[in-house]
């Protein structure tokens, strides 16, 4: 993994695509993950640490903020820690006194599209601009909330499975606990794996070469990526040229 060209797509995507000005901000999402770990180390190395904020957004009590604290800390960034919790319950007990009864997929929806919305509110009011953490991994198995986590100015390891996003943390130096620390959403109590029903190994390595043992887990890989495709497409929309 070459770290210098990824270093020099960051900056590529904040410079020649005028998406920020010299001396304004990249806010990035921190969850104490290694995604929004490595995406936020990135723009240090590339940008500065004087232009990178943390923005830290528990929805209640977050039993290992202080993973993201840790990420904070390490990296010599600004950090604002705002929680959601409240604006989370104005949305569910609106919905519900409408008459409409969440499912379980809607109310775990709910926190990344909020958790947007703010960081967000949060560049837009700093005159910056969006990190979105996503990688390949999760984007191939439709492992994200559209308009949510998978949102952003710009994404620097959305072409990298999990894999890859470990060893450019390893090329940045970043600390062994963050970078082998167990993947989870937050959102339903599982890690990544737990609910996906196969490792990432297995899932990168199909994602890279085709090749997997069980056929199972292949069918399964395939239908959640056919499923998922709506995800990464562009907003259907009539065809101008058809009027």
């Amino acid at each position: 993994m070459k770290l210098q060209q990824l270093l020099s797509y960051t900056r590529k995507a904040v410079d020649d695509y005028q998406m920020i000005e010299e001396g304004d901000h990249i806010a990035v999402g921190i969850s104490g993950g290694k995604d929004s770990t490595i995406a936020a180390a990135l723009c240090v190395e590339a940008l500065g640490a004087d232009r990178v904020i943390g923005v830290l957004m528990p929805n209640g009590i977050q039993r290992d903020i202080c993973f993201a604290d840790m990420v904070c800390d390490h990296l010599g960034i600004k950090r604002y820690e705002i929680n959601i919790k409240d604006m989370y319950n104005d949305i569910t007990m609106g919905v519900q006194l409408a008459g409409i009864k969440l499912s379980e997929q809607t109310r775990i929806n709910i926190s990344p599209r909020l958790r947007m919305t703010t960081l967000f509110a949060v560049a837009q009011s700093l005159n910056g601009r969006v990190s979105c953490n996503s990688n390949l991994s999760e984007t191939y198995i439709g492992y994200s909330t559209i308009f949510g986590d998978s949102a952003g100015s710009f994404a620097p390891l959305k072409n990298l499975t999990k894999t890859e996003v470990k060893l450019i943390a390893k090329e940045l130096g970043l600390p062994m606990m963050l970078v082998e620390k167990e993947p989870s959403d937050g959102l339903c109590g599982k890690t990544d794996e737990d609910s996906f029903g196969f490792t990432y190994s297995v899932l990168d390595k199909y994602i890279r070469t085709g090749e997997i043992d069980d056929l199972n887990v292949k069918e399964k890989i395939d239908r959640l990526h056919e499923n998922n495709l709506f995800k990464t497409q562009p907003i259907p929309s009539f065809p101008y040229e058809n009027i």
